[in-house]
């Protein structure tokens, strides 16, 4: 054969090689990417899954303030300081003793955090000491709050103590505690409460989350009855009047802690099956290597040791799933060398 024609055969050889090569890489490129897809979409959906909206065991009360002109709605300061609904478990001492007035209240939320009224905790309740101070006082002690409220009591929640609005002085606009207001202590005296008793048929179902207590002319809502709650030490289980700030308030903050139908438990669950998944596959892979290695490709014990190090990329994934095999680089090999002995024939 003459040289020109050798020269074409090369050409051919060579651009056949190049054809498979990129043939291969293309088909191998095109799997790790499909590989990874999967492996991401099982990710997105277990994320999915967390992050869904905590299921709640009751849905949040709704009960708007009073406005102006409204059966419950009482005062406004006229510097707008604060806003004053009436209670019904309002009094007054008599005698009446000194302009010391404050609240003692129960919030119930769910397990989102929500003002709730205590349907699902029926033939519950919540005891709170109160002592001699405040047994003059109908609703005291102790101070017994019992669910559901809307069963109980004409005015199941009577006070706004959590949250702000620019459009209100105090709270978010919308009802959230049950409270029993004190009024005619001398200014001089002491407030006591006791630590919370739940008692009842779901008992088992309310939690105590703590104490929120503020005293000396405090009438701050912007805070959060979970985050803020403190302990019944922490708080102070009472305080002391002052002629300069005679009032005061504590809230004993409850959360529903019972089983919830719905995804609360799923996230885990779906979590541990997903790791389960990827541990079987990744022995699997482990296993099929294995299999490999005894049928030869490697011959000692040191190599084998390589290239299973070599063969396994940081996710724990088969590299061999990404890239062309040994078979096709040999061949590759072979095709290069008889290409380049034709052109070196005379």
């Amino acid at each position: 054969m003459s040289r020109d024609g050798r020269t074409v055969v090369v050409l051919g050889v060579l651009a056949v090689l190049a054809g498979v090569l990129t043939a291969t890489l293309f088909v191998g490129g095109t799997a790790a990417v499909g590989s990874d897809d999967a492996s991401s979409g099982g990710a997105l959906e277990t994320n999915a899954v967390q992050s869904s909206t905590t299921a709640v065991s009751e849905p949040a009360a709704d009960v708007p303030v009073p406005e102006p002109g409204d059966e419950y709605y009482e005062a406004a300061a006229p510097d707008g300081s604060w806003i004053s609904y009436i209670n019904p478990r309002d009094e007054y001492r008599s005698p009446y003793l000194g302009d010391g007035s404050g609240k003692i209240c129960v919030t119930l939320v769910n397990e989102a955090g929500e003002p709730v009224v205590g349907e699902s905790v029926p033939n519950t309740t919540a005891t709170v000491p109160t002592g001699d101070e405040l047994e003059w006082h109908s609703g005291a002690d102790p101070m017994v709050v019992e669910y559901s409220l809307t069963d109980n009591y004409d005015q199941p929640l009577d006070s706004d103590q959590f949250g702000t609005v620019s459009e209100l002085p105090q709270g978010d606009g919308y009802m959230d505690s049950h409270c029993i207001e004190m009024h005619g202590q001398p200014e001089d005296g002491t407030i006591e409460y006791g630590e919370v008793e739940i008692d009842g048929e779901h008992a088992d179902d309310v939690e105590v989350v703590g104490y929120i207590q503020q005293a000396h002319e405090a009438w701050d809502t912007d805070v959060d009855p979970l985050e803020d709650a403190e302990s019944y030490e922490e708080a102070g289980g009472g305080w002391t009047y002052k002629t300069d700030g005679s009032h005061g308030q504590a809230v004993v903050v409850l959360q529903l802690a019972g089983e919830v139908d719905g995804s609360s438990d799923e996230p885990e669950e779906r979590t541990e099956s997903t790791t389960e998944n990827s541990t079987e596959s990744n022995e699997s892979s482990e296993d099929d290597a294995g299999v490999d290695d005894d049928d030869g490709v490697n011959g000692d014990n040191e190599t084998d040791d390589d290239a299973s190090d070599g063969g396994t990329g940081d996710d724990g994934s088969d590299d061999a799933d990404g890239l062309p095999g040994f078979g096709v680089g040999a061949a590759v090999v072979a095709l290069a060398a008889i290409a380049v002995a034709v052109s070196r024939r005379p």
